[in-house]
């Protein structure tokens, strides 16, 4: 019988789901496309959903996982909402009062074929839609970028947490050239 993802270790973890980067496919927008059809039936009508992550950059190799950011009203209750996630089978990462994360596409034999991280947030925290916005308006920074992550993924491909910490310095420092760039876009 297989552990189920809640109890195993995360070294388990780590091994049944490894970083893995693949060159830009074009299937990643419809997917994010048809997965946000899902996600607007449950959540509030005015509630902002936006492709983030490596998969929203055209031309550079990713993790096959599909970033929604999803930003809703202060007035609205987040573990009401998550629970509501959690219902239709998103499974909760992580959580705070004002941030919580779920997956879709994850089983205990690893990967299923598409993989989703929602990131369910109160408007404005949105870092993630400058960095996006970066790289595809500078290519050089989006090379840069990609150039990082392929070398991270060799180095950490059972370590998420020091793949992710690896990139953290340069994705604070192109997300503050976009605020400052871009103003008050968002």
């Amino acid at each position: 019988m297989k552990k189920k993802l809640w109890e195993m270790s995360l070294e388990e973890l780590w091994q049944l789901f490894p970083v893995f980067l693949t060159e830009h496919q074009d299937c990643w927008e419809n997917w994010y496309e048809e997965e946000k059809t899902v996600l607007k039936e449950l959540l509030p009508r005015e509630t902002r959903i936006c492709h983030v992550g490596s998969t929203a950059v055209k031309g550079i190799w990713a993790k096959p996982i599909i970033d929604i950011l999803a930003e809703v009203p202060k007035e609205r209750n987040l573990a009401e909402l998550g629970e509501r996630l959690t219902e239709k089978g998103y499974l909760r990462m992580s959580g705070r009062t004002d941030r919580l994360s779920f997956n879709k596409g994850y089983t205990e034999s690893g990967f299923g074929e598409r993989v989703f991280h929602i990131h369910l947030r109160y408007w404005g925290d949105n870092d993630e839609l400058y960095f996006r916005d970066y790289l595809n308006e500078h290519p050089d920074a989006a090379c840069e970028y990609e150039k990082m992550k392929l070398e991270l993924w060799k180095k950490f491909e059972h370590d998420r947490d020091g793949y992710t910490d690896g990139k953290t310095e340069f994705v604070r420092k192109y997300t503050d050239k976009a605020k400052a760039e871009y103003g008050d876009r968002y």
